[in-house]
């Protein structure tokens, strides 16, 4: 014979399934990453002893300022994310927590996307050489540019590689640094063309370029509110479309002359 529950009583045996299903959720793993401001990297100069652009066939000039790429770091491709550190860091204005497929897009292994984000690489960079020798009017075969960086993958250093190159080869294109002596930073991919595209992780991107002295920073102009949202004081962002554009932005700054757009 079964007898009545009393309400209270009722009440606890119906919250130990929630209880169970919430302490399910904050342990399990999510589909998600949490990113932070990664290393930024200049390509005018070394990395880890290694010149990130060395051009033979061609002379080079002797460049002042710095082209800093940016980074962020996220968790790795197989730690577990669980609703608490998704909590944890949601408010946080220097973590970002992004769908893990947006971060890894491609691969079931370490390994595999690994290689998929090396192959990224390797092609942004032919890429990047190709739109800066088109820019500048240098035919294919005359001049050989090798770009290296160690540790870093994927295709968003198109545009500071395709800007190093220039400023290593013609610089503003009448005598000065494509820089004008400054810190400038940046990211975006970009094709052979010189087209400019997004990349994601830019309010993260913004705070590494500010703590590593940068003052300007070079954003794919599809990608400007989401830079805006967390940018650092001190820091101004140059949006950009074009290879073409991203250099008449440049000059227009060292000389202080012409249009700067904003975004």
């Amino acid at each position: 014979m079964l007898s009545r529950l009393t309400r209270p009583q009722a009440l606890a045996v119906c919250a130990l399934p929630v209880v169970a299903l919430l302490a399910t959720a904050v342990f399990a793993p999510l589909p998600f990453s949490v990113a932070q401001p990664g290393m930024t990297a200049n390509v005018l100069g070394e990395n880890k002893g290694t010149p990130v652009i060395s051009v033979s066939g061609a002379a080079t000039r002797r460049t002042s300022g710095q082209l800093r790429m940016t980074t962020i770091e996220a968790t790795g491709p197989d730690t577990r994310v669980s609703l608490g550190d998704v909590l944890g860091n949601w408010f946080r204005t220097d973590r970002a927590v992004m769908p893990h497929d947006s971060v890894y897009p491609s691969g079931d292994t370490v390994k595999e996307i690994e290689k998929h984000n090396q192959a990224q690489m390797r092609e942004s960079q032919d890429a990047a050489t190709q739109a800066a020798l088109k820019y500048l009017g240098i035919g294919p075969g005359k001049v050989r540019v090798t770009l290296k960086l160690a540790d870093v993958g994927g295709p968003s250093a198109g545009l500071l590689f395709s800007l190093g190159v220039i400023d290593k080869l013609d610089g503003d294109g009448s005598g000065g640094d494509l820089t004008g002596g400054r810190t400038i930073a940046g990211t975006g991919t970009i094709d052979a063309a010189g087209k400019v595209g997004a990349v994601g992780g830019v309010a993260l991107k913004t705070q590494a370029a500010r703590r590593d002295g940068a003052t300007v920073f070079l954003v794919p102009k599809a990608e400007c509110a989401d830079a805006e949202a967390e940018l650092p004081k001190g820091l101004r962002l140059v949006p950009v479309t074009t290879l073409k554009g991203a250099v008449d932005s440049l000059v227009a700054l060292e000389k202080g002359k012409g249009t700067v757009p904003s975004c």
